[in-house]
């Protein structure tokens, strides 16, 4: 039944993505999982095609590389509906440190040092509800490290409901 009612969104958005840019729907990125294992996590392309792969905090000027609907994707989240096919495929949860890009050598080494490379990644996490894009790494792992001590259930729902609110206020996405 869930995957039903998700399919009206996903189908919208894909259509919406593929009508105002050159290009596929989805964008498969390689990310670092659970022990740094390397995995393809889709999202909806909100960049144009041929935009480098790295964070969007280092690309000069990430307002230009945007789709025509790259900024909606992001601030509404849309563009993250494709992962719950890693949740599926096991290769995400719903909650965690996010995925580092497969290049992010920083933030990789930074969460293997502190043990926090042992977590499944997550659609939202506890950085991702303190800041988002906004944060520095080592706050990042910080806040990911403070997950790694006191996951629980009701952390986990907690994490969720504050991800919800951030999602209907679009706060912490600077473009």
């Amino acid at each position: 039944m869930a995957a039903l009612i998700l399919s009206v969104p996903v189908l919208l958005v894909a259509m919406a993505v593929r009508l105002t840019s050159k290009g596929p729907s989805l964008y498969w990125s390689d990310r670092v999982g659970r022990n740094n294992v390397i995995f393809k996590m889709p999202k909806f392309r909100s960049m144009r095609v041929g935009t480098p792969a790295v964070a969007t905090h280092l690309l000069a000027d990430a307002r230009s590389h945007l789709t025509p609907i790259g900024s909606f994707l992001r601030k509404s989240s849309l563009d993250e509906l494709p992962q719950l096919w890693s949740i599926l495929a096991g290769d995400m949860s719903f909650v965690g440190p996010r995925p580092a890009l497969f290049n992010q050598h920083d933030l990789i080494a930074l969460r293997t040092a502190q043990g926090v490379h042992s977590l499944v990644p997550g659609l939202t996490g506890w950085a991702q509800v303190n800041g988002r894009d906004e944060l520095p790494i080592p706050e990042k792992v910080k806040l990911d490290v403070a997950y790694l001590q006191c996951q629980s259930l009701w952390f986990d729902v907690r994490i969720l409901w504050l991800t919800f609110v951030k999602v209907l206020k679009r706060d912490g996405v600077s473009h």
